[in-house]
């Protein structure tokens, strides 16, 4: 099946059982999906619409991890922005599956390989203020479990992907400045006699992308015994939505995701809801090469001015309808630096 012929297949939010289905089959070719020139030489891209010398820390001595990226500057001259100036453009890994932070409005009446939510307008507003254009930025569409092989392997310079800072990531990346607060939630059936991340998740089958935070929450529980032991955490996806399918077919009692993405689902199934509060604190950001020092630290300059004009109004567009203008999450996280 071919990128086009999916999209097409897809036809309103009515149908997000079958949006979800088929978004598990484009994990085949989502990791170089070409989403259309923006440049119009060839590329698999697609246009649109803030110090201190220092390293990521070790997880023995990690604490506070949101709390340990390198100062805001606006210097560009280090060799990792003037090759990406070079090249003319940036290239970031993101999601095409996830509703109102990146994806694709199968309503929509922009051109249909245009991505649209909060991850993908911050993205443009680092292309912007790096590049001097919002529209030099090709996206490649990366799995949960890919988000880091790709920073590595250089394929990416920079992942936007509801992606949580954690001490363990930080061995093998470097992270931008918190740009979002959220934490673990519980997804059920509304019908569902679960309660929450509890008891009631006894003998219930949980589902959670491989890769994810949420897993490796869920395994350090189910190990320590704070998770109820007979509850099943054995069903692992290569991409969060994909639960939710597992979820409407009824191979899953509850899924475990952010609870940011979460809400999006809900808003997308009327059938499913959120089952009591968060139980973790988490924070986003901006995932780059760990010695690509010079783009972390002017990412976190980028950062510092979108707090002050854009965070809230793409906050308000995209995830206010879900999230609630009053929600903890309503507002940018302040950043602290190491």
């Amino acid at each position: 099946m071919t990128a086009r012929r999916l999209r097409a297949s897809l036809k309103g939010w009515g149908g997000v059982g079958a949006m979800a289905v088929a978004c598990a089959l484009a994990v085949v070719f989502a990791l170089l999906l070409p989403l259309g020139n923006a440049r119009g030489d060839g590329s698999t891209g697609i246009g649109g619409q803030g110090v201190a010398e220092g390293t990521q820390v070790k997880d023995d001595t990690c604490t506070d991890p949101q709390d340990q990226s390198l100062s805001p500057s606006s210097d560009e001259s280090g060799t990792t922005i003037t090759a990406i100036k070079k090249r003319g453009y940036l290239s970031v890994g993101v999601d095409q599956n996830s509703y109102r932070w990146g994806y694709r409005d199968p309503n929509s009446t922009k051109r249909s390989s245009d991505l649209e939510g909060f991850d993908i307008d911050l993205a443009h507003e680092i292309a912007k203020e790096i590049l001097g254009d919002p529209n030099a930025v090709r996206f490649h569409a990366i799995p949960t479990i890919q988000r880091i092989p790709a920073i590595k392997s250089g394929q990416v310079d920079m992942v936007v992907r509801t992606m949580t800072i954690n001490c363990e990531r930080l061995k093998d990346v470097a992270f931008s400045a918190p740009y979002f607060l959220t934490g673990q939630q519980v997804l059920a059936p509304k019908t569902s006699d679960i309660k929450g991340y509890d008891k009631s998740l006894a003998k219930k089958k949980i589902c959670s992308a491989a890769g994810s935070t949420a897993y490796d929450k869920l395994k350090a529980d189910k190990d320590a015994g704070k998770l109820v032991s007979s509850a099943d955490i054995s069903t692992t996806v290569p991409n969060q939505l994909d639960c939710l399918v597992r979820l409407q077919l009824g191979e899953a009692d509850a899924v475990v995701t952010d609870g940011a993405l979460a809400a999006s689902q809900a808003a997308q199934d009327p059938t499913v809801e959120l089952k009591g509060d968060r139980f973790t604190t988490e924070y986003y950001g901006v995932a780059m090469k760990k010695d690509a020092d010079d783009l972390v630290r002017r990412v976190n300059q980028v950062l510092v001015d979108y707090r002050k004009s854009g965070w809230r109004a793409s906050y308000d567009k995209w995830l206010s309808p879900t999230l609630g203008a009053d929600s903890e999450s309503a507002n940018p996280p302040a950043a602290k630096y190491k």
